[in-house]
């Protein structure tokens, strides 16, 4: 009944008018309108040092879409825009937009059990627990079964009880895997032909899936990537059509789904929440996932840091692809380092997420975060005044305070060594004249 009522207030909230803002490629040929960093402000020497931390980071390529159109397209090494990559589990944000459109078609519900699409069995559990897992416990990682007997493995003897079904969430792969037997037996095609049909050729993606073991990925080029970001970004929308026309839909899959996680919608994880559980996790963090992201980010993120991100208050998709060197199944520190960057390229132009943000705040951005010397704050001054920085552990303790003489209006940039200080995670406070910000910054060793 919750869902319910969520989902309702979501179809009765206004509709987003992004669709109204944004270019949209055509959908054959290779044609995409560009437009220049510079003539949006952005900083080509930030941009620059992105790039480098990103060609260290192994990436293959790097997408920024701003308003629909290509601000930042690079591709490192031999790697091209014709080159193919596996989405890895940011794929499971493609399978959660196929759920929605089965269910928009009228061949399933998300509220059916599991077991409606799989027949009875599909788990090692009674018939009673099997019949309370339904596809949104897919959707949403809170199945209740056992990640510890394996992480992947989808047959019956490796579905086991843990938990009641919605009373737990945890990463687990085997039963987001089967949600493509769900799709195919609901709709009665193979996985890669709907996926075409209702979606890919209708934007004009590439790509295909692929089994590997008891895992499917799909795989495409970093353009289509940017495409179905878009399509997120639009709302379900493509050039004026509905592609996903179910709207409560496609809010709630950026949308908290549950409160364990907050952090996690329908397969997509969410910025800007004051809590998370990671990938492999059991405890909660606090805090944001990205913090140096704006605070209505939210991003698709799959193993060896395969991103989309989308952020609608800026009009922004952001595609990252390649390798990296973390054991993190889903690296979302690697995720929090790029916006780091990115919040540089873009200054003032992307504003940071706050847990305790205030209307009258001055436009700020810290980086780098984690760091192992200096950390930046880079502000803006309506109009002119002292600085002042004041930093603290966690038990409120003052550590250092930073004083600047009086500034003129305009974006100015304050730097804190933190090398005297052990590893952990700091406060600060930033005062200029009547206006105050504070946050966090992590310093590692």
């Amino acid at each position: 009944m919750r869902r319910f009522l969520f989902i309702l207030v979501l179809a009765l909230a206004p509709a987003s008018l992004h669709g109204q803002d944004l270019y949209f490629p055509p959908t054959d040929g290779t044609t995409w309108e560009t437009v220049a960093p510079e003539t949006l402000g952005w900083s080509q020497a930030a941009l620059d040092t992105t790039l480098a931390f990103l060609e260290r980071e192994n990436t293959k390529a790097f997408l920024v879409l701003k308003d629909g159109r290509l601000a930042v397209e690079h591709y490192f090494g031999t790697f091209t825009a014709d080159s193919l990559w596996a989405w890895f589990s940011a794929g499971k944000t493609l399978t959660a937009v196929l759920v929605g459109l089965a269910q928009e078609q009228g061949t399933l519900s998300i509220d059916d059990p599991t077991a409606t699409y799989l027949g009875q069995g599909w788990t090692s559990l009674s018939p009673e627990r099997e019949d309370s897992i339904t596809v949104w416990h897919q959707l949403t990682m809170t199945t209740g079964l056992d990640e510890r007997v394996s992480f992947a493995c989808t047959l019956p003897g490796c579905l086991r009880y843990r938990a009641p079904a919605g009373t737990r969430w945890v990463y687990h792969n085997a039963p987001y895997t089967l949600l493509r037997d769900v799709v195919e037996a609901a709709t009665g095609q193979g996985y890669n032909t709907y996926t075409r049909s209702a979606l890919a050729d209708r934007i004009g993606m590439d790509g295909f899936w692929v089994r590997n073991g008891f895992n499917s990925f799909f795989l495409s080029t970093a353009r289509s990537m940017a495409r179905f970001g878009l399509m997120m970004l639009a709302d379900g929308r493509w050039a004026g059509e509905a592609i996903l026309p179910d709207t409560a839909y496609v809010r709630a899959m950026t949308r908290p789904s549950q409160s364990m996680n907050p952090s996690y919608g329908y397969l997509w994880w969410l910025n800007g929440q004051a809590q998370y559980i990671a990938p492999g996790a059991t405890e909660t963090q606090p805090g944001p996932i990205a913090p140096a992201a704006p605070a209505d980010l939210y991003v698709a993120a799959g193993a060896q840091g395969q991103f989309i991100s989308v952020v609608p208050s800026q009009n922004l998709v952001m595609v990252r692809i390649g390798r990296t060197g973390t054991t993190n199944p889903v690296p979302l520190d690697l995720h929090d380092a790029i916006w780091q960057r990115l919040a540089a390229v873009m200054d003032d132009a992307v504003s940071t997420s706050s847990t305790d943000p205030l209307p009258s705040a001055p436009a700020i951005t810290v980086y780098p975060t984690p760091t192992t010397g200096e950390v930046q704050f880079s502000y803006a001054l309506p109009a002119g005044g002292p600085v002042h920085l004041a930093v603290y552990d966690l038990r409120g303790r003052r550590l250092a305070t930073l004083v600047e003489g009086r500034r003129p209006a305009g974006r100015h940039r304050l730097v804190y060594d933190t090398s005297g200080l052990p590893s952990g995670v700091y406060l600060y406070r930033l005062t200029t004249g009547e206006q105050q910000r504070t946050g966090t910054f992590v310093r590692l060793r």
